[in-house]
């Protein structure tokens, strides 16, 4: 095998004792100051991300932060002008007292309620309603719907003649006009 040429540093001076590089030994616990910048760091880049995140999406909270409630403004009690009960059938015009259509649900578990109150509306001279049970039978409250305003003031005097806790513009019972839903509250008229 061929060998190659000498150089200068093939040859060791004398009086030296070490050969190649030294370096100092390194000093304890070292070690743990990169990995508490690799700590660091991942925290900084995971805020980041979640600050990053809650500013895309609004929806979004940054779960150990709390959200800043911006103070909502009192909004002023408005006058909304109501109808004055009907309570007597007669004062309503024949042709609309024919066409109005009324139910009543029965929405507590006693059975019969739609037809105590049934009878006492179609006693006190108005359409006879339709009668039928509620999809639940847990309501707390007697409540009376209408689904057009001009019904407002025969509907109010309905909820005078039932002693009905509340009375709501709504059409989620297309089933008729005037929709009572008999509560747990209902006391029935005493019998006489």
């Amino acid at each position: 095998m061929a060998s190659l040429p000498r150089v200068r540093f093939d040859e060791i001076p004398s009086g030296v004792a070490r050969i190649g590089a030294h370096r100092a030994p390194r000093p304890a616990g070292r070690g743990w100051i990169g990995f508490a910048w690799a700590v660091v760091a991942t925290a900084a880049l995971v805020v980041a991300g979640l600050f990053g995140v809650a500013l895309l999406n609004p929806a979004f909270e940054v779960p150990f932060i709390p959200k800043q409630e911006t103070p909502t403004p009192t909004p002023t009690p408005t006058v909304i002008e109501t109808a004055d009960p009907i309570t007597d059938p007669a004062a309503v015009d024949p042709e609309r007292l024919a066409a109005l259509t009324i139910a009543v649900l029965n929405g507590t578990p006693t059975s019969g309620l739609a037809n105590v109150v049934g009878d006492q509306i179609a006693g006190a001279g108005w359409p006879d309603p339709s009668r039928a049970a509620a999809s639940t039978n847990e309501e707390e409250l007697t409540v009376v719907y209408y689904s057009d305003p001009a019904d407002e003031g025969i509907a109010r005097g309905l909820v005078q003649l039932i002693g009905a806790a509340d009375l709501q513009l709504s059409a989620a019972f297309p089933i008729a006009q005037i929709t009572i839903v008999v509560g747990a509250d209902y006391a029935p008229p005493a019998a006489g």
